[in-house]
């Protein structure tokens, strides 16, 4: 299960959601479990969110509903993984966008 300061971000590729998610540990360095199941780990927050920025992702908690019409989503149908460990998270790290959209 998500620990309360996890932050999802998402980038949208074709019909692809791409979920990574950032978590600050104490110690002040940040870890990115990203798609292909790999835990990437950063002196700070700010170096992830830069890395997540360069890699085209974007903060799911910072979007509107028009930056998710950009990218082809619609807010209340999509939700963040979900999972007890990383392991059964990881299938979801990569979602099928559900298709038409108003």
């Amino acid at each position: 299960m998500s620990a309360p300061d996890d932050q999802w971000w998402l980038a949208a590729l074709g019909d692809t959601v791409i979920w990574a998610r950032l978590r600050v540990l104490e110690s002040g360095v940040a870890e990115v479990f990203d798609a292909r199941g790999e835990t990437l780990v950063y002196d700070d927050e700010d170096s992830a969110r830069t890395a997540l920025l360069d890699a085209e992702f974007c903060a799911f908690d910072g979007l509107d509903e028009d930056d998710a019409a950009q990218l082809g989503l619609d807010l209340d149908s999509t939700d963040t993984p979900e999972a007890e460990d990383d392991e059964d998270l990881l299938p979801q790290m990569t979602q099928k966008r559900a298709g038409g959209h108003a």
